[in-house]
């Protein structure tokens, strides 16, 4: 008995599992009390409707109660039929007591001379044998779905439960309230088995990896309450329950660490897996059980990443935050390569509200053909090295729209257009302008690079040397966000720009106290000494304009004189249509 004694407490402990998530879908007692509540109820109503000689009156019409005695009657046989349906075994016993019960009142009424007893005496055995006909229908039935679900909840190769199960147990838990923890793992080097000695070897090992988990599970010597289940391949998880607070959790998922650290024998072979796991818990992490099942692989994938010093992550959502941004960059990326990257041209005016030209800002579409906002993308863009690839795309297509609408209008729109520090510092961006200018015609006085203010910090020399080059070409240079920055002055002196940009954020405040009005103030008197026109960035408000106009600035681009529009409406903007 020893070995096949084990092998049957294993089996039983595995499906008392089971039959613990099915049992999730089963209908409540209550409904059991109800039913047979309604029936006996209205089998009283039954024999009291059908000897009263009392008038009911419906809308204004009499309705004798006799006449009532067929609709209690129905309901008495619904909810036979229902309890047998709904409570199977339980429900056609208290079903066919209570209806037995009833055939010695029915035939002593008989014997008394009470005539309408025998319809109640037919309609019973009838549904004595409409009952017993639907209990065996149904018995059949469940147990067919019931050995489909079963098969439905467990994993063929491996014997223990699978992702339905365990799905299953969760939503209960969500709904119950109950506390619990879910953990997903990986086996880093899995793969290798497979390769050496085939898919066989792989299938024998994760058997033995279930078995692990199971007998863990089975035996609770790990402190707590735990399902262990798998999804695919080698991919296992663990539900984890009945425990007092994160660390008993932790303790919980390294002792299953540790079981899997022992040596896999495969084939004659000895094979130590490592082991990458990440785990959430509800509700601390998520209120949803799919979200909770989402954050634990979200947590692993960011331990396979760290294998090296995380072997085991938890959920957080700064890892939400870096896989937003690797969701960006794959967007970014189809963009580029699918046409979905274009730009919008906003005006710029002076303080008399006349049109100065026009700033190309880049904007691009995900997958689903949505705009995504530049303040999301633009910064991923310069994380993942992609900026100067959308400078570079916006400038040409922008250059040439607006070269081809400077032809037909012969307007002397200046168009402005950004370079990020790492594409002015790059080898051959000198070489770029001069191309786009030869392609799209676009005189070079009316063009303008603008460029950071950081790109004095961080190769002043460098970059002064690329500015006169393209000085040299006849083109602008602007400083964007000036005042951000933290530039020497001797610096902006001798730097060879013709426009500064007074960032929005020194915009928004300007109204709200005397000293940042002076500060917005000084700024222009300093690109005024230093001999650059200055463009103040995001006005949205009159009084704004209103300020600046007092205190000297030249130009204005914003929301409150104009939004970012689409090239085609710029064009009709500049022709006055």
């Amino acid at each position: 008995m020893g070995k096949w004694g084990t092998f049957l407490r294993e089996r039983t402990k595995q499906q008392q599992m089971l039959d613990e998530v099915n049992a999730l879908n089963r209908v409540p007692v209550w409904g059991f009390v109800l039913l047979l509540a309604l029936f006996i109820g209205a089998n009283i109503m039954v024999r009291l409707s059908s000897t009263s000689e009392g008038v009911l009156f419906l809308f204004g019409r009499p309705i004798p109660h006799r006449m009532l005695t067929g609709a209690f009657s129905s309901i008495c046989n619904l909810s036979i039929l229902l309890l047998v349906a709904l409570y199977r075994k339980p429900g056609y016993i208290a079903s066919m007591i209570v209806l037995v019960v009833q055939f010695p009142s029915i035939v002593v009424a008989f014997i008394r001379g009470d005539v309408s007893t025998v319809s109640g005496l037919f309609t019973n055995m009838l549904i004595i044998f409409a009952a017993s006909l639907l209990y065996k229908f149904v018995s059949r039935s469940q147990t067919y779905l019931a050995k489909m679900r079963k098969q439905a909840s467990i994993d063929r190769l491996t014997g223990i439960a699978n992702r339905f199960a365990v799905m299953e147990l969760m939503n209960h838990l969500v709904k119950t309230n109950e506390p619990f923890a879910f953990v997903v793992f990986k086996f880093n080097n899995y793969n290798n088995i497979s390769r050496a000695l085939g898919q066989k070897a792989g299938d024998e090992a994760l058997v033995q990896i279930a078995g692990r988990l199971r007998n863990i599970s089975e035996a609770g010597t790990s402190g707590t309450k735990d399902f262990v289940a798998t999804r695919k391949g080698n991919d296992f998880l663990i539900l984890i329950r009945d425990f007092s607070s994160e660390e008993q959790v932790r303790r919980t998922i390294d002792f299953y660490a540790d079981a899997l650290k022992e040596k896999f024998i495969v084939e004659d072979f000895d094979f130590v897996l490592t082991t990458s796991m990440g785990y959430s818990m509800f509700p601390g992490d998520a209120n949803d059980a799919q979200l909770v099942f989402d954050y634990a692989y979200l947590a692993l994938e960011h331990a396979k990443k760290e294998a090296h010093e995380a072997r085991i992550c938890r959920f957080s959502t700064d890892m939400l935050e870096k896989d937003r941004e690797v969701e960006l960059e794959r967007t970014i990326r189809y963009a580029m390569d699918n046409g979905k990257l274009f730009f919008n041209l906003q005006p710029q005016f002076d303080v008399s509200h006349k049109l100065r030209g026009f700033e190309a800002l880049a904007r691009l579409r995900d997958q689903l053909g949505n705009v995504v906002s530049p303040t999301e993308f633009i910064p991923v863009a310069e994380k993942a090295g992609l900026v100067d690839k959308i400078d570079h795309e916006v400038m040409f297509s922008a250059t040439k729209y607006v070269g081809e609408l400077v032809k037909k209008t012969k307007s002397k729109i200046i168009l402005s257009v950004n370079a990020s520090v790492r594409h002015l510092l790059r080898t051959g961006f000198v070489d770029e302008v001069k191309a786009a200018l030869k392609e799209s015609g676009l005189p070079a006085n009316q063009l303008e690079i603008e460029i950071t203010e950081s790109i004095m910090i961080e190769s002043v020399d460098k970059a002064i040397d690329c500015i006169k080059q393209i000085g040299a070409l006849g083109v602008r240079i602007a400083i964007d966000d000036f005042g951000t920055g933290y530039s020497s002055l001797s610096y902006l002196n001798t730097f060879p720009a013709d426009v500064v940009k007074i960032d929005r954020s020194f915009i928004t405040t300007m109204n709200s106290t005397e000293t940042s009005k002076q500060y917005v103030a000084a700024i222009i008197a300093i690109g005024h000494v230093m001999n650059f026109k200055v463009v103040a960035e995001g006005v949205e408000e009159e009084d704004q304009v209103e300020t600046l106009k007092k205190i000297g600035c030249d130009y204005i681009q914003g929301f409150i004189w104009g939004r970012p529009m689409d090239p085609d409406d710029a064009a009709k903007f500049v022709s006055g249509k």
